[in-house]
């Protein structure tokens, strides 16, 4: 009852909100603003309330302790090195914007708060995957006592857990976007300082949405290799070789594989779909200002198409608060039922949005503009069905895992052919869904730029529902350390049980939080494309007289042109060659791990007696290293490549590059994602006690399968929806230098030719 009152009481505000001042020139980003502070006070609240919680016994705490430290040591080591570089980028943007138009006339290639900008947007989303994992690592053994009271006290303080780290994602995202817009539009605007109107704001914005891209893919590639480096290494000496159970205190790598689940699933997790969401929220406001100009918009108009993304923003934190209440399970409760009260979570915020937004549209721009409202509900639609079909090939409820599970009955090579076809067979849908809605949200609000917009709207839709929908994800990682300590700590079976039971579940709400951001990435990805073709106008003067790229007010991107063609190669190989390097990282730092514990258990015979201690801190130390020695390059090639064939081949190869990378990108990460996560659930669904049980031929199959999964779904797959976002937000920042240089030297062949 309480919940339905609080519900209802908030949508009675809905039009409230919407129909106050909208005539007059009231600005919603103070809304905004007050959003953040809604979502980081409830994040408080939360953290507050977990740490009040029971920590367990002494050798709960010591574990827990190990593992705290392990996940500190690593983020320390890592913000070093991401901080030389961030140092280093802010330096050339810096030459760019400000020492650079000294000796070149015309429009400068870059504003002069781009490096700022590009700097804040990188410290707010490491900053929230600092949070979640501290919160994270304080609340595994907390977990794990509650589990042992029952399994709706496990689920409540993991699922708490787990919306902290939303709530922390949505509420510093909606805080980065409120300053820099205060700061443009009444500080620096009024003093005419790099500023003139406020269709100039967004654009400028675009480039924290660089800086946190930037700092996600850092985090997530260097979290997935230090997490499966661990986990490989564990998994094929401790399990297979060994014979001992997962999360065995006599495994030396059990810390480290419980350290990589925070530094990869949660910090790594949390600076991904940080840049996720305001990548989206900001890239929209920018095609809301370019489709209010077309319409011959006043300011008033320009400033309600700007602002609309972030207004359905502070409608998702409070409708995911509402849902987290929904969120509750019985102790007999089975894996559906637990993904039944997930879900409740989730379609209760999903319907509370749907209701507001149209509400907000409304008040916002009219029943004129209700196709906008539509554009959203696309969106909103899409997330859920692509959250379902990832469920249904990655869930051990479900066929196609159980068949998956079958084949190891037959050895490891038939269960890697088997989730290699489920994965691939998995991206049909999305891919449907995808285009579906951006059809759908081109055309329900009239095509054009317009359209572009509503399929921005559309990503924004997708996102809303982020800081439940993440509460959902996060939680995972905490369940799955809750049960490494209750195995090494000793705690009795039925606490394990429990444990296990989260763990699965947080397997499959894994995998559907990354299809859910997949997804997202693709439509992001297109308004950001859109963008990048509006900036390519901007910079048209710099552009070689013969160009043929620009016919009019349309931008000619030719697919038989071959500089286009170019680019679409490109595009399309470059996922394939990140996942590369990606995947190779991961081997090499895992045979060091390898390596590592099978020295230990030969020179330390006495730990399987339990008369020797492994050495914990060695396996953390070689994850570390491996992971921050093996990030760079595969980053590095992410950030580089749109300038390096902006500057060689010209601006319409980068659009072309775009184009490709968006397209096999999805679909190969889709396809990473899922096989990843049906293996893992696979090698569950046999250790529930199907096709043998545990230490069986078929178990043993499945550890193998597991194992080439996991970097699948954890290292390279996440990583691709940063690559495909962070390459377009890199193509805008960088277009007026790339086309200025191209230009330049093209004069310099030509006259060196002549």
């Amino acid at each position: 009852m309480k919940k339905l009152l609080f519900s209802v009481s908030f949508l009675a505000l809905v039009p409230f909100f919407a129909f106050s001042e909208t005539k007059g020139s009231f600005d919603f980003m103070f809304l905004n603003a007050l959003g953040s502070f809604i979502a980081l006070i409830f994040a408080l609240i939360l953290a507050v309330g977990i740490l009040k919680k029971s920590p367990g016994t002494e050798r709960m705490q010591e574990i827990s302790k190990y593992i705290q430290e392990g996940a500190m040591a690593y983020l320390k080591q890592q913000y070093k090195i991401v901080g030389l570089f961030f140092i280093l980028l802010f330096i050339i943007l810096g030459f760019i914007a400000w020492i650079l138009p000294l000796f070149v006339g015309g429009k400068p290639w870059l504003s002069g708060f781009v490096p700022f900008a590009f700097i804040t947007g990188g410290f707010f989303s490491g900053l929230s995957g600092f949070i979640g994992m501290k919160v994270a690592t304080k609340a595994n053994c907390r977990t794990a006592q509650a589990a042992s009271e029952s399994l709706n006290s496990g689920l409540r303080v993991a699922f708490n857990s787990g919306t902290v780290m939303g709530m922390v994602v949505v509420g510093l995202g909606l805080l980065d976007i409120s300053l820099w817009w205060i700061l443009l539009r009444y500080v620096f605007m009024p003093l005419g300082i790099g500023i003139e109107t406020i269709d100039e704001i967004p654009p400028i914005m675009i480039t924290f949405g660089m800086g946190a891209s930037s700092m996600a893919l850092f985090a997530r590639l260097g979290g997935g290799i230090y997490t499966k480096a661990a986990d490989v290494g564990a998994d094929l000496v401790g399990k297979v070789e060994a014979g001992i159970p997962e999360d065995d205190p006599r495994n030396p790598a059990t810390i480290a594989d419980n350290v990589g689940d925070n530094v990869g699933d949660v910090a790594g997790m949390g600076a991904d779909l940080y840049e996720s969401y305001v990548g989206s929220i900001i890239a929209t406001m920018a095609l809301g200002s370019i489709a209010a100009l077309s319409l011959a918009g006043n300011e008033g108009d320009i400033l309600k198409y700007i602002q609309l993304p972030a207004i359905i923003g502070v409608v998702g934190v409070v409708c995911s608060i509402i849902g987290t209440f929904f969120v509750k399970a019985k102790d007999d409760a089975s894996q559906k039922t637990l993904l039944a009260a997930l879900r409740a979570g989730v379609y209760s915020s999903t319907v509370l949005i749907a209701i507001a937004s149209f509400f907000i549209v409304w008040g916002l721009l009219g029943l004129k503009a209700l196709g906008l409202w539509a554009a959203i509900m696309a969106g909103l639609v899409a997330g859920n069905v692509i959250g379902y079909f990832t469920e249904y090939f990655t869930s051990d409820n479900y066929r196609p895992t159980q068949n998956l599970a079958k084949t190891s009955l037959t050895g490891p090579a038939t269960i890697i052919i088997g989730g290699l076809s489920l994965g691939m067979m998995s991206t049909a849908i999305p891919v449907i869904t995808v285009v579906i809605s951006m059809v759908c949200s081109y055309y329900f609000v009239g095509g054009g730029m317009m359209g572009l917009y509503g399929i921005g709207l559309a990503a924004v839709g997708m996102l809303s529902t982020l800081g439940i929908t993440l509460a959902t994800d996060a939680y995972g990682p905490v369940a799955d350390n809750a049960g490494g300590i209750a195995e090494m700590a000793g705690l009795p079976a039925e606490v394990r049980k429990r444990t296990d039971a989260l763990d699965s579940l947080g397997n499959t709400t894994a995998a559907t939080g990354k299809g859910f951001a997949i997804g997202s990435a693709a439509l992001t990805a297109l308004a950001l494309l859109a963008e990048y073709g509006n900036k390519i106008f901007e910079f048209k003067s710099l552009l070689p007289a013969n160009s043929a790229l620009i016919s009019g007010n349309e931008i000619l991107a030719n697919i038989l042109n071959p500089m286009i063609l170019i680019g679409i190669f490109f595009g399309a190989v470059l996922p394939f060659v990140f996942s590369s390097m990606s995947m190779g990282a991961v081997g090499r730092a895992a045979q060091s791990m390898v390596e590592e514990v099978r020295r230990q258990f030969k020179e330390k015979p006495g730990i399987m007696d339990g008369k020797d201690k492994p050495d914990y801190a060695r396996c953390v130390q070689i994850s570390t290293i491996g992971a921050q020695k093996e990030m760079l390059v595969p980053s590095l090639l992410a950030i580089f490549s749109p300038i390096i064939i902006g500057i060689v081949f010209g601006p319409g190869t980068v659009l072309g590059l775009l184009a490709g990378a968006t397209c096999s990108g999805f679909v190969l990460a889709v396809m990473m994602a899922n096989a990843g996560g049906a293996w893992d659930n696979a090698k569950k669904y046999i250790e529930g006690g199907q096709f043998g049980g545990k230490k069986s031929d078929a178990h043993k199959a499945a550890v193998v399968g597991d194992t080439v999964g996991d970097p699948f779904k954890d290292t390279s797959g996440p990583c691709i929806n940063i690559l495909i976002k962070l390459m377009s937000m890199v193509s805008i920042v960088f277009v007026g230098t790339c086309i200025g240089l191209n230009t330049a030297i093209i004069k310099f062949l030509e006259n060196l030719f002549r």
